[in-house]
C-alpha cells in the first residue's frame, strides 16, 4: 500500500491560505504539481500513491474512481487554486508525475496541459515536463504533446537489464528507453529524462555500465539515478523479508553512485544535484530547482502536495475521494501545516547543500558554521568554496549528505 501521509491541522474546504502565505507571491518561482495516479500494474519496489484498474474496481469511465472522473476533479482543483491565489503569476513550470501519466495517451495529456493554461497560465518559455513508461508512449503521442507545448519528457528507464528490469517488476524490454527517447527529441521535444535506479539485487558492475551506455546512446540530456530504497510494505520488501534475494548494501550503493557519477562526468553530464546529472544548464530540471530552491507550487491530484509562503497542504489519496470532494464543491485537501522558523531552516539547509550550487554560510547559525569548518577540513565540503561563503559538497560529501546537513543545519 502507498505510503501515510503527514498529520496536520484540518485544511478549510474552500482551500483559503493564511493571509502571510499570499505575501511574495510571484517573486519566488511557481510551478504546477499534476498528479496522475493511474498505473497500469504496481512495480515491486512502488510505495507511491498510484492505483491499478483492478485496485479502483472500475466499471464504466463514470465510476468517481476513473480517469474521466480524475481529470474533471482536476480541472475542478486547477481553478480553485487559481481563485485561492488571486493575483497568482502564470506558472513557470509544469510537471506531471505520478504514476503513469503517459497513461491518458497524448488526448488526456493535451487536456491537462490545457487545464493549467485555463487556471493559472503559463510563462513564455514555461518547461512542461511528463513522465512516461516506455510501453505506453508512442511516436503520435510524442508528437501531439510537443505540438500542444510539452517541452521534456522524462522515462522511467531504470535500468536496461532483462533480469534487473524483472526484479524491479518493469514491463519494458532492454532498449525500449533508448528508441522513446529518440524518438521524443525527432518529435520536437527539447529534453528527455531517463530516470535509473542502481544496487538491485542481482545487478552487477556492468550491468550498470550497460544501462549506462544506453543512457549515452539515446541522446539524453538528463540523467536522475536513485539507489533502491526497500520500502515497508512493498512487494520487493516482502521478497526480501522471505529470502528470496538479498537486501541492498550501502557499500554497494555507494560504489554504484560513483560509477554513475563516473560515467556521466565523462560523458559531459554535470551533477546540479545529489541525484541528477545535466549536459548543461538549459537541460537542467527548472521544476525540481524550484523545490530544492524553497519555491512556491500547487500540487494537483489525489494525494499531491503543495507549498505556498510557508503553508504545505497535502490532498486525500483515494481518486474517488479527491473527485467526490471537488465535485461538492469542496477542496480535496486532506489536512496542512505552517512550517516553523526552525523547520524552514532545517528544509533550506536540507535542499540547498544537495546542489552543485550549494548553500551560502551566511544561513548558517554559528553551530552550523562550526561543523561546516569539521566537514571542510574532512573533505566533505568543498574548501575553496566555503572558503568563499558557500557549502558546496565534494563527492565524498554527497554519499553522506543528510548526515553533512544535519550537522550545518545545527542552532
Amino acid at each position: 500500500m502507498p505510503s501515510v501521509p503527514p498529520s496536520g491541522e484540518p485544511a478549510p474546504a474552500d482551500g483559503a491560505l493564511p493571509p502571510a502565505s499570499l505575501t511574495g507571491l510571484g517573486t519566488r518561482p511557481f510551478g504546477v504539481y499534476v498528479h496522475v495516479p493511474f498505473c497500469a500494474t504496481r512495480c515491486g519496489y512502488c510505495d507511491f500513491n498510484t492505483y491499478t484498474a483492478s485496485d479502483l474496481g472500475l466499471t464504466s469511465s463514470d465510476d468517481p474512481a476513473s480517469p474521466a472522473s480524475w481529470l474533471e476533479g482536476l480541472r475542478r482543483e486547477l481553478d480553485l487554486g487559481a481563485r485561492v491565489l488571486g493575483a497568482a503569476p502564470p506558472a513557470d513550470t509544469v510537471f506531471l508525475g505520478g504514476g503513469t501519466p503517459s497513461l491518458l495517451g497524448a488526448e488526456g495529456l493535451v487536456a491537462v496541459l490545457d487545464a493549467v493554461r485555463a487556471s493559472f497560465g503559463l510563462r513564455p518559455g514555461a518547461e512542461v515536463t511528463t513522465e512516461a513508461n516506455p510501453e505506453s508512449t508512442t511516436p503520435g503521442l510524442l508528437a501531439a504533446i510537443a505540438d500542444a507545448g510539452y517541452t521534456r519528457l522524462s522515462l522511467g528507464m531504470q535500468s536496461d537489464v532483462d533480469h534487473v528490469l524483472a526484479v524491479l517488476d518493469r514491463r519494458h524490454t532492454p532498449g525500449a528507453a533508448v528508441s522513446v527517447a529518440s524518438a521524443a527529441l525527432d518529435a520536437g521535444l527539447r529534453h528527455v529524462n531517463l530516470d535509473l535506479i542502481y544496487g538491485t539485487p542481482t545487478e552487477t558492475d556492468d550491468d550498470l555500465r550497460r544501462s549506462l551506455d544506453a543512457v549515452l546512446a539515446s541522446g539524453a540530456d538528463h540523467v536522475s539515478a536513485y539507489g533502491l530504497i526497500v520500502e515497508e510494505g512493498t512487494a520487493l520488501a516482502r521478497r526480501i523479508a522471505r529470502g528470496e534475494i538479498p537486501m541492498p548494501e550501502d557499500d554497494v550503493l555507494a560504489d554504484r553512485y560513483e560509477i554513475v557519477d563516473d560515467v556521466l562526468t565523462e560523458a559531459g553530464f554535470g551533477w546540479y544535484e545529489v541525484s541528477n546529472w545535466a549536459r548543461s544548464d538549459a537541460a537542467r530540471c527548472r521544476h525540481n530547482l524550484g523545490y530544492w530552491g524553497g519555491g512556491d507550487w500547487w500540487g494537483a491530484g489525489p494525494g499531491a502536495h503543495s507549498h505556498v509562503g510557508g503553508t504545505r497542504w497535502w490532498n486525500v489519496r483515494h481518486p474517488a475521494r479527491y473527485s467526490a470532494a471537488l465535485a461538492e464543491g469542496r477542496s480535496p485537501a486532506e489536512a496542512r501545516e505552517r512550517v516553523t522558523p526552525d523547520e524552514a531552516h532545517l528544509e533550506q539547509v536540507l535542499l540547498e547543500l544537495r546542489t552543485s550550487d550549494g548553500l551560502a554560510v551566511s544561513a548558517l547559525a554559528p553551530a552550523g558554521r562550526d561543523a561546516g569548518d569539521d566537514a571542510a577540513r574532512d573533505g566533505l565540503l568543498a574548501p575553496d568554496a566555503w572558503a568563499g561563503g558557500r557549502a558546496v559538497l565534494t563527492r565524498r560529501g554527497r554519499l553522506l549528505a543528510d548526515g553533512v546537513a544535519l550537522a550545518l543545519a545545527e542552532r
